[in-house]
């Protein structure tokens, strides 16, 4: 373990590179209107989800196919231009912005479901595609895509970044749900990684580095995922506690039992009084879990009644239980609106959300500590967690204009990830590193791990015009 990383700047760090007008001429005669300059469209695409602040892309390529991509790339390389793609703009690590200038290509039109082979469990799509349209085409056939980050993400974005979320504890992350990939290289090669067979000792593993890579090594244009049957059952509950602690040593034994959960959220007191205040709900403002089980009536049955007697050895309560669509969806918007209603609280703050993983046992270390942390800290913030695999988030709500109380989510930050690092995890469970975690990469990864990546990215990328100062420095 390295020692901890020092608290660095607070704003990211922008080194503009200058777009000739050669090129601008170039991209207008092959792409004509698709090609804007307009500083209102670029200023939608140079802003994510993180609260940093930089000067928006040069020019924007809206790409409808594969082609498009690959000769947006190659002519931005041979004038040394940076290329940032953009799916919906819901990174919240600063993974689109602009830092060093350039093109962004949005690929939010290159939206099409390509091929479903539901014998063998595979779908093929553009990385504009979102996950929720993913859902909407296949389910007719009995099958779903279970990897939910909260946000309607594009399935290009959520591979770039390795996104996970609530479904990961049983179902994996994009890591194990990727099966193949097209990718445009920084040369403007057209390159494939990958089979829709379920494994492959063919050489180096391509689509794991690609997927993760926050498009720092290529444009993804093409991404086959796996698929699987839905469930026969499925059972939502929520159960509210009396302390986090008490809330977190009840999923700690779920998973230690072994208990094939589906998902289990944790959502502190503080989200959840949000929560009410903009979903119009009654839940009880307390900790909760809310929690979901998949698979036959008599298994779902099993699962939930062992979920229930543990729960309630620990001081948990009105257990409430969905079992129709619409209640579970009910449920389960109100937890994915968690962010929006935590924005909505405090009107014009801006929130810096991070997310750490460790080890299913240094969870309560974790987590408790780092509560009370922010507490003590009098600065408003939310907390939810993906906490069956250990994973979990913090928000801090801050006035943007206000330089303490960014310097105090950054210290805050800071601490949590340091704790949790130096508890055997990691620094992103599924954020990313982006602009964010890049001293902490250092930190958890070491000198030399990064030092190899960056050969890779040279390697790649010799004239570093994919999506640069992301991950690390060159």
């Amino acid at each position: 373990m390295n020692a901890p990383t020092a608290l660095t700047h607070l704003v990211p760090d922008v080194h503009q590179r200058e777009v000739p007008k050669a090129l601008f001429d170039a991209l207008t005669r092959r792409f004509g209107a698709n090609c804007s300059t307009a500083m209102a469209v670029r200023e939608q695409h140079g802003r994510d989800e993180s609260s940093f602040e930089c000067p928006p892309p040069a020019a924007v390529v809206f790409a409808e196919s594969t082609q498009d991509v690959a000769d947006a790339v190659k002519l931005a390389a041979q004038h040394d231009t940076p290329i940032i793609p953009f799916g919906v703009g819901s990174s919240l690590e600063g993974h689109l912005l602009a830092v060093q200038g350039g093109i962004s290509i949005d690929l939010g039109r290159m939206n099409k479901v390509l091929s479903v082979n539901a014998e063998d469990l595979t779908v093929t799509v553009q990385p504009g595609v979102t996950r929720k349209q993913v859902n909407e085409e296949i389910k007719s056939m009995g099958l779903f895509f279970p990897i939910d980050p909260g946000a309607d993400a594009t399935i290009g974005g959520m591979s770039a970044t390795r996104a996970s979320g609530t479904n990961a504890v049983r179902y994996g992350t994009m890591r194990e749900n990727v099966l193949a990939l097209e990718v445009v290289t920084a040369s403007g090669e057209v390159i494939r990684t990958g089979t829709r067979a379920k494994k492959s000792s063919a050489g180096y593993d391509l689509t794991r580095l690609f997927v993760g890579s926050e498009g720092t090594l290529g444009v993804i244009t093409e991404v086959t995922l796996r698929l699987y049957p839905l469930p026969e059952a499925v059972s939502a509950a929520i159960c509210s506690f009396p302390s986090i602690e008490a809330a977190v040593r009840t999923v700690i034994q779920v998973i230690q039992l072994g208990v094939p959960i589906a998902r289990v959220e944790l959502i502190d007191h503080n989200t959840v009084r949000m929560v009410n205040a903009h979903s119009k709900l009654t839940l009880r403002e307390q900790p909760m879990l809310l929690m979901e089980f998949h698979g036959s009536p008599a298994g779902v049955k099993e699962q939930a009644e062992t979920v229930q007697e543990i729960a309630t050895d620990f001081g948990g309560e009105a257990f409430e239980w969905a079992t129709t669509p619409e209640e579970r969806t009910r449920l389960w918007t109100a937890r994915h609106n968690a962010y929006f209603a935590a924005i909505q609280s405090r009107p014009g703050c801006r929130a810096i959300s991070t997310d750490t993983c460790v080890p299913i046992s240094r969870l309560a270390d974790c987590l408790l500590d780092s509560v009370q942390e922010a507490d003590d800290s009098g600065l408003p913030y939310f907390l939810v967690g993906h906490v069956g695999d250990g994973n979990f988030h913090f928000g801090y709500l801050l006035d943007p204009h206000d330089p303490k109380e960014r310097e105090t989510a950054e210290k805050l930050n800071h601490s949590l990830v340091t704790r949790a690092l130096n508890l055997g995890g990691t620094c992103t469970g599924e954020h990313g590193v982006g602009l964010h975690k890049m001293d902490f990469l250092v930190t958890e990864t070491g000198a030399g791990a990064v030092d190899v990546m960056r050969s890779v990215k040279r390697a790649l990328d010799p004239k570093n015009i994919m999506n640069p100062g992301k991950i690390f420095s060159l």
